[in-house]
């Protein structure tokens, strides 16, 4: 009969969400199994999905407090200013990170870079345990604990769950935990492109009537692109070969860094909105694209998660350290209580920005190139916009206020 391994935690999904809270828990004492279906060796090799994060300030100090950004920083690049257009309107807000302090607005890391900064650190965390490639078949859940039955018929037992399992999450599913979630019509078409003109750190948002399109800054004369275009139309953009893909990128945001050119591969995504309609079960809590999914406009997804990580962290930490019980209702309730409130509003804000925006009505384009206009020409609401962006406001965890777990 195999063995049962004890842990204090045990977390379903070793993605970038999943084994950024086991380090933070590890970090404290909290004995913290992860279990992933990846093989590590190779999630840690320079294969590139195509994405590149923006992490915020607010999420950076979160990374700096688990001793994670020191490696990441090496291979961001600074966000100086961001520069939000509406399409060829002469129009637009911009953010210049002087107009509130003079740390950067957020910066852009590729996730391989993120990735292999959190496998790097796994020696520097005894109490964390990786099992991976594996999968949870069964995860059973009783009034004192929890049990993950393994594919290959281990065991884990431990006090609290922690679904960390992705948009389709079957931990979230096996709960009987239901979501609220549509698609929006638009495919997230990813890729690197070299620029003509230095991008000096500015990072773009355009508004289309298909849907957004972000150029983000990469360490050197790159950039990160997120095209949202229809599902339509999205397969023919990917079809074309290197010279037309360029052109029609360019096309799209125009002349300002001179002509882009793709560099390596594409990727697609498909884009939509879920929300868990809870956040907690009996024993277990959702994280990340497990608990809610947004909009990739703006650049918040993995900020969100980050601020999940920070929180749930942090009500764990003080439960254990007070000799409570870390997977009792009161602890999880505050978990639940304290995340979706943030969740909510993020998820309002970037869901009604690309209704908004992804037309060509004229009146209503009208109306929204005075609305950027508006917000560029008043200082203070703008210096809120530009605080809520860095995650330096509303209720916020200790890590994401610069101080220890």
């Amino acid at each position: 009969m195999l063995e049962i391994l004890k842990s204090d935690v045990v977390i379903v999904g070793g993605g970038l969400v999943g084994l950024s809270l086991a380090h933070a828990l590890a970090s404290a004492g909290i004995e913290t199994t992860v279990v992933d279906r990846e093989e590590p060796a190779i999630a840690a090799n320079d294969a590139y999905d195509g994405r590149a994060f923006a992490i915020s300030y607010g999420s950076r100090r979160i990374l700096e407090g688990l001793g994670l950004w020191q490696e990441m920083g090496r291979q961001a690049a600074p966000i100086l200013d961001i520069r939000v257009t509406d399409g060829p309107s002469t129009l637009f807000l911009h953010y210049d990170h002087r107009e509130v302090g003079d740390e950067p607005l957020g910066h852009i890391v590729e996730s391989r870079f993120v990735r292999r900064a959190l496998l790097g650190k796994l020696g520097d965390r005894p109490k964390l345990r990786l099992i991976a490639p594996e999968s949870v078949a069964r995860l059973e859940r009783g009034k004192a604990g929890v049990v993950a039955r393994l594919a290959d018929g281990r065991r884990i037992a431990a006090r609290l769950a922690v679904a960390a399992d992705g948009r389709g999450s079957p931990i979230r599913r096996a709960a009987g935990i239901g979501a609220m979630e549509w698609g929006y019509a638009q495919t997230a078409i990813v890729c690197t492109v070299a620029l003509t003109r230095p991008h000096e750190g500015v990072a773009h948002e355009r508004f289309l009537p298909a849907g957004p399109f972000a150029l983000l800054p990469l360490p050197g004369d790159f950039s990160s692109i997120v095209w949202a275009e229809r599902n339509e139309v999205a397969p023919a953009m990917l079809a074309l070969d290197d010279d037309g893909f360029s052109a029609a990128m360019t096309r799209r945001f125009g002349d300002a860094l001179g002509p882009l050119r793709v560099v390596g591969r594409r990727w697609s995504y498909p884009l939509g909105l879920l929300v868990a309609e809870r956040f907690t079960s009996d024993r277990l809590a959702l994280i990340g694209d497990a608990a809610h999914s947004i909009h990739p406009l703006a650049g918040q997804g993995l900020n969100l998660a980050i601020r999940d990580v920070a929180a749930l962290a942090e009500v764990i930490v003080d439960a254990h350290r007070l000799g409570l019980d870390i997977g009792a209702v009161d602890v999880l309730d505050r978990y639940a209580s304290w995340r979706r409130l943030d969740t909510l509003a993020l998820l309002a804000v970037t869901d009604g920005l690309n209704r908004l925006f992804s037309n060509d009505l004229g009146p209503v384009r009208l109306i929204r190139d005075l609305g950027l206009a508006a917000v560029d020409r008043l200082p203070a609401l703008k210096r809120l916009f530009m605080n809520h962006a860095m995650g330096t406001v509303g209720d916020l965890p200790r890590l994401a206020r610069g101080e220890t777990l």
